[in-house]
């Protein structure tokens, strides 16, 4: 199927579902109001300028066009399947709320429109924890502004060979990334690199007026 049939599906409307009528002037929405987009419109948009790259007469920008459109829909095809998987699979109102911000798809989504009601800090300890077992890490130093991170791997028993310990950096990194995708850079804390307390140094007082011979 195409990315135009795939659009022109997800853009029609329901069979036998009345036609909504034009708002009035009185019953329009309040002009601060944002829009609401209207899936026929957005599907013949996509339509119209699929059309004029074709005409265009560039069969590749209209091939990597389409396969855009496609790719785009699958994203949020899969997003959408993911919420209504993980609101019928939660008992309880109070439920679905964590499932859905502790999953990475639909964490990306979220953050990827500024919908996600949790902070960036917040959200790098939740990818964390999703690889803690597996790849036990921790933050050593969050700059929010500058969107930088040093990470550093926690104590798990394992051997510490460096083919490993690559593979697990790879894997917290990947899951930060998808958690909080505004952390531009990632870099990690070398091994003895640990911040110590500074040692207090104990000495003998010197002797004073009344002890000294």
């Amino acid at each position: 199927m195409s990315a135009r049939a795939t659009t022109a599906e997800a853009a029609a409307p329901q069979t036998g579902a009345p036609e909504a009528a034009a708002p009035s002037a009185a019953a329009a929405a309040p002009a601060a109001a944002p829009a609401v987009p209207n899936a026929e419109a957005t599907g013949r948009r996509v339509e119209e300028v699929l059309d004029r790259l074709a005409q265009r007469d560039d069969r590749e920008a209209s091939a990597a066009a389409e396969e855009l459109v496609r790719v785009l829909m699958d994203f949020y095809g899969a997003g959408l399947a993911r919420i209504m998987h993980l609101m019928g699979s939660a008992t309880g109102d109070d439920r679905a709320r964590p499932a859905l911000l502790g999953d990475e798809l639909v964490t990306s989504l979220l953050v990827l429109h500024d919908l996600h009601p949790e902070d960036t800090a917040t959200r790098i300890g939740r990818a964390l924890d999703s690889v803690r077992r597996q790849h036990p890490a921790e933050v050593a130093e969050f700059d929010a502004d500058a969107g930088t991170l040093r990470l550093r791997a926690a104590d798990s028993g394992g051997c510490g060979c460096p083919s490993t310990s690559q593979q697990a950096q790879q894997t917290v990194e990947a899951a930060v990334s998808c958690f909080a995708p505004e952390v531009t850079s990632m870099g990690w804390e070398a091994a003895g690199e640990r911040a110590e307390p500074a040692l207090l140094q104990i000495s003998r007082r010197p002797p004073t007026a009344a002890t000294a011979s």
